[in-house]
């Protein structure tokens, strides 16, 4: 695998995370009534729990996408 390709690879894979997480962000605040109904019923859990929950899922995957899609993307692209 060549330099060149590994950085296209974490290049698209940051794209395509923060888009999902752009996606997930947006159905989340769009349906947040409905998602929320539905979550309490299956996990039995209190409505400012399942808002909890939302919240700490986004704010992973964000830390989570920075650490391991970004980071590795600008340190290739810096170090090229």
């Amino acid at each position: 695998m060549t330099y060149e390709i590994l950085t296209a690879f974490f290049g698209w894979m940051t794209v395509i995370n923060f888009a999902l997480l752009a996606v997930s962000g947006i159905a989340v605040l769009a349906m947040r009534d409905w998602i929320t109904s539905i979550h309490m019923r299956m996990f039995k859990m209190d409505e400012k729990d399942v808002h909890n929950a939302y919240f700490n899922y986004l704010a992973q995957y964000k830390v989570a996408t920075i650490v391991l899609s970004l980071a590795p993307y600008l340190a290739l692209r810096f170090a090229g």
